[in-house]
């Protein structure tokens, strides 16, 4: 596919359809921060499926895994405790053992997606860093280490996708001061969305002190995705309406709703881009896979826009 996309690509008119959807040298790589304060919000499913996604359709894409509990490395058939994998933090690390990141970038079954997976080791990067601040200017400019640490593979890929973890630590600052677009995921729920209030906020406190002493914080675009929405559900359309009354720019046409498929394909660390469609109820499949898709290619457009694509 990836070879038929180039070769369609070739001496094509200027009006035709673009085959080849990776970005050209005066388009920036596109880095996006998928976050949460709370956990079971859907950040790793959202992650996995718009990494495998964004391959599919021709772009070269890298996935991050910056949770320690290292889900999206095991749904890429990575298991830290068996395969004693490298982690970001053998790239971001202060000490002398620091390894470049193409020594830590590992290939998956998709082409065109590769992935750093995590590992425990990531927690230390938590600990490590206030220490830091307090012997080194690396230390105090922790911030930009992620960044930095990209522009290696720069030239490499077209997105970089970030699976952060659940809680506001060194970690998800270092990977949204490296961001230029992010992806908040919310389950339409009250407690949900109270969770999410307080993030934002301690969110915009740390941002705000970050930027005095120099990050550059500038976003693309910034939005929400609501995750296991449930249509028939009344409460949740409810709280679903309420936000779009606050935030309706801000959150994404397409709900990703909740579908038994997705979660059953979980039970075998796939995802619905690599089950077999005869496995599961034919409706309930199809169903998934158009939401899943809409939800994907509206991110795919906003990528494309930030190019400076209409």
């Amino acid at each position: 596919m990836i070879e038929l996309r180039h070769f369609l690509d070739k001496d094509r008119r200027p009006d035709a359809k673009k085959y080849v959807p990776q970005r050209k040298a005066n388009e920036k790589l596109q880095v996006i921060a998928v976050v949460n304060f709370k956990g079971g919000s859907g950040k790793t499913t959202t992650t996995a499926h718009l990494g495998q996604h964004l391959a599919l359709t021709g772009h070269r894409v890298l996935i991050v895994d910056l949770d320690p509990q290292a889900s999206l490395s095991a749904l890429h058939g990575f298991q830290p405790e068996i395969d004693r994998n490298p982690s970001l933090y053998d790239a971001l690390r202060y000490d002398d053992q620091r390894k470049p990141i193409q020594d830590v970038i590992l290939k998956t079954n998709f082409p065109l997606l590769d992935i750093v997976p995590a590992n425990l080791d990531l927690q230390e990067y938590e600990y490590d860093t206030p220490l830091a601040m307090q012997t080194s200017q690396e230390g105090k400019r922790f911030f930009t280490r992620l960044g930095k640490v990209l522009a290696d593979v720069d030239d490499r890929y077209d997105v970089v996708v970030i699976d952060c973890p659940p809680q506001l630590g060194y970690l998800t600052l270092t990977a949204l001061t490296a961001s230029n677009s992010v992806l908040i995921t919310v389950h339409p729920q009250m407690l949900d969305l109270m969770s999410m209030s307080q993030f934002l906020l301690m969110l915009g406190n740390i941002t705000k002190t970050i930027k005095k002493v120099g990050a550059n914080v500038r976003m693309d675009w910034l939005r929400y995705l609501i995750t296991r929405y449930e249509p028939t559900d009344v409460p949740q359309a409810q709280m679903l309406g309420f936000m779009h009354s606050m935030l309706a720019e801000e959150i994404l046409k397409n709900p990703m709703v909740k579908s038994t498929a997705i979660s059953d394909a979980g039970l075998t660390k796939q995802t619905l881009y690599e089950v077999e469609r005869a496995n599961f109820n034919r409706d309930t499949y199809d169903r998934a896979i158009q939401c899943m898709d809409a939800v994907n290619f509206e991110i795919q457009g906003l990528i494309h826009q930030a190019w400076g694509r209409f």
